[in-house]
Formats: C-alpha cells, sequence, structure tokens
C-alpha cells in the first residue's frame, strides 16, 4: 500500500505542478467560469482551525474527503472529465482538468483510509500527514487561488 500512496502523491504534485507551470507560464489562461470555480472550491474546502493532531481520525480524513466531493462537483459543474493520474503523465498544457485530477487523487486517498478505518485501522500517520500538507496550509492546495496571476 505504502508504494502504491508514494505513486499517488507524486502524481498529484506532478499533475498539480503542471497545470500551475503551464498557467503560470501563460500556456493555459483561466476563463471566467475556472476562476470561479476555483473560488468556489476554496469556500468549500476550508481547513479546521483544530491543528489536525488534536482531532480524532474520522475528522482527520473527513477533512480531506471533503476535497474528494468539492472536486467531483466542480468538475461536473465546469464539464472536466477527472482522469486517474498515478502512473500517467500530465498532457501539456495542462489546464483546469489535470489540475482538479491532480488534487482530486489526494482527496480520493482520503475516502479510501475512511471506508478501510473501521476494517484496518488508522492509515500510517506520516501519509496521511503527506496528504494534509498537499491539501492544508501555506502553499497548499488551499492556497489555490494565490498560484494564479490572472
Amino acid at each position: 500500500m505504502h508504494d502504491e500512496f508514494t505513486r499517488r502523491m507524486d502524481a498529484a504534485w506532478e499533475w498539480w505542478g503542471a497545470a500551475i507551470e503551464d498557467s503560470q507560464e501563460g500556456r493555459w489562461i483561466r476563463t471566467a467560469l475556472e476562476r470561479r470555480i476555483i473560488d468556489d472550491i476554496a469556500a468549500a474546502t476550508v481547513g479546521c482551525p483544530t491543528p489536525p493532531e488534536e482531532l480524532p481520525w474520522i475528522a482527520r480524513l473527513a477533512r480531506i474527503t471533503r476535497w474528494a466531493a468539492a472536486l467531483r462537483l466542480a468538475a461536473g459543474a465546469g464539464g472536466w472529465e477527472l482522469t486517474p493520474v498515478t502512473d500517467a503523465v500530465p498532457p501539456r498544457p495542462a489546464g483546469m482538468a489535470e489540475l482538479l485530477s491532480g488534487i482530486y487523487a489526494v482527496g480520493e486517498q482520503g475516502e479510501i483510509w475512511r471506508r478501510n478505518l473501521r476494517t484496518e485501522g488508522p492509515p500510517p500517520i506520516a501519509e496521511v500527514v503527506k496528504a494534509e500538507v498537499f491539501l492544508f496550509g501555506p502553499g497548499s492546495a488551499e492556497d489555490l487561488r494565490q498560484f494564479f496571476y490572472d
């Protein structure tokens, strides 16, 4: 499971990075709809002020899974398809579908952990922390709007 998690996280960062880079380099110019949807994602996924280590497992995993739900709604609203990113190279220029797919991979991992919590117990703490770092805090998906110059 650990190798699969590492591949998923590496791919999430790669797809995220491709979309942000292509936007910052002018290869992807966001539309008004894309800007609005990113604002909606930011509003729907606001982090919890309580430090994660003080939350019960179910609440920590719920913070991560909230991203999966928000991104499914965003993709549906914009007509983008969420693509599995593990072991896949993002198409270039990358845009909204690639950005959402990369972030979704992390939220989807949270859903897997949450689904397996009762039968397998808590996931490895180091993996949960990596997912939280990707999604929450400075320089993370939570700061998504700040990565765009348009």
